[in-house]
Formats: structure tokens, C-alpha cells, sequence
């Protein structure tokens, strides 16, 4: 027997305010099994800091335009309002494959529901805020935006939590390590299984 375990798709999305950035820094760093963070492309440009291959692909607005023509992209969302594409590049699992690890996809609601159609088979997980209140409170905390971006980003979280059952497992981050020890035990699972 080789050492592949048969290679996965792994899919988390949480809605803003649900510790998303947290969990996904500590999973990369100790999980049961290796994961590949798939690289976003996007029409944005650089912030400060950012590093093309690591951060995101940048890609301009023709360029993009015409890799979604060819169907390189497993999906693609544009911002609302910004004007900006992002998208996860099909390329992207391949390059998991070949580093032998599973792919590992960060993405939101309507980009995991694409992926779904793609990979029955993916592992999706679904990272839930305890509440709304509490959801709201770390948006505030953030102290970054304008009570209209408030309001519309807790929208689109009432929005997501409706979504979150046509994900396989639903993980609940009122406490971060047991957050985490849940996440663990489902990648440890899948891997024993596959």
C-alpha cells in the first residue's frame, strides 16, 4: 500500500464573525492530515505586504475573463459593489495532489455550493458563531466599519446560516480549541476512512 490515502477536497466556510481566520491559520499548522490552502485568483490588486502565489494569483480583469472562458475556474464570485472577481483555479487541486497533500478551500457560501456540484465527495464543513449576538460583537470589535457595512455584513450571515445544513458537518466556535479538536476529529475520521 503507497502512501496516498485517496485525496480530498476539504471546504470550510463560516460566515464574518465566526473566528474563520483563526481556525484556519491553526488547522494549516497541526492537522491529521497535510493540507494544501488553495491560492485565490483575483482582480484586485496588491495591499501592502501581499505576495503573488501566496496571498492571492493576481490577475488582471482580461486575463481572468478569459481563464473563466476557458473553465479553468471551479468558481468564481464577484464582490458586491467593489467590482472585483475572486476564484479558485482548477489547477489549484491539481497542485495539492502533487504535493501530497488535500486540498484545502476557504471559501464562502456560494463557492462551496459550486464545488458541492463539482465534489459530491468533498468534505464540507461549516463554521458556525454561536449566535448572532456574538457575531456581532467581534464585527464591532473590529472597529473598522460603518454601522450600513454592519448591518449588511450581519445580513449576509443570517443569510449563510440558512445554507449551513447543505454542508456535511456543522461546527459550532463558541470555544476555539474545541472548535478545533472538532474540525481534527472529522479530517482524522475521513482520513481513516479513505
Amino acid at each position: 500500500m503507497g502512501g496516498d490515502h485517496g485525496f480530498q477536497v476539504v471546504v470550510l466556510s463560516g460566515p464574518s464573525g465566526s473566528g474563520k481566520t483563526t481556525i484556519v491559520e491553526r488547522l494549516i499548522q497541526d492537522a491529521p492530515v497535510k493540507l494544501i490552502k488553495s491560492v485565490s485568483a483575483t482582480t484586485r490588486a496588491p495591499r501592502k505586504g501581499e505576495v503573488e502565489g501566496e496571498a492571492y494569483y493576481f490577475l488582471s480583469a482580461e486575463e481572468f475573463a478569459a481563464r473563466q472562458e476557458r473553465g479553468e475556474f471551479l468558481e468564481t464570485a464577484e464582490v458586491f459593489g467593489a467590482g472585483y472577481w475572486y476564484g479558485t483555479l482548477k489547477s489549484e487541486l491539481e497542485r495539492a495532489k502533487t504535493q501530497g497533500g488535500w486540498s484545502f478551500l476557504e471559501i464562502d457560501v456560494q463557492g462551496a455550493l459550486r464545488i458541492m456540484e463539482q465534489y459530491p465527495e468533498a468534505i464540507t464543513i461549516f463554521l458556525e458563531p454561536p449566535s448572532l449576538e456574538v457575531c456581532e460583537q467581534r464585527l464591532r470589535a473590529r472597529g473598522t466599519e460603518t454601522e450600513e457595512v454592519i448591518q449588511r455584513r450581519l445580513r449576509k450571515v443570517t443569510e449563510e446560516l440558512q445554507q449551513a445544513d447543505r454542508y456535511r458537518y456543522r461546527v459550532v466556535n463558541d470555544e476555539l480549541d474545541q472548535a478545533l479538536a472538532e474540525i481534527r476529529g472529522i479530517l482524522k475520521e475521513r482520513k481513516a476512512g479513505s
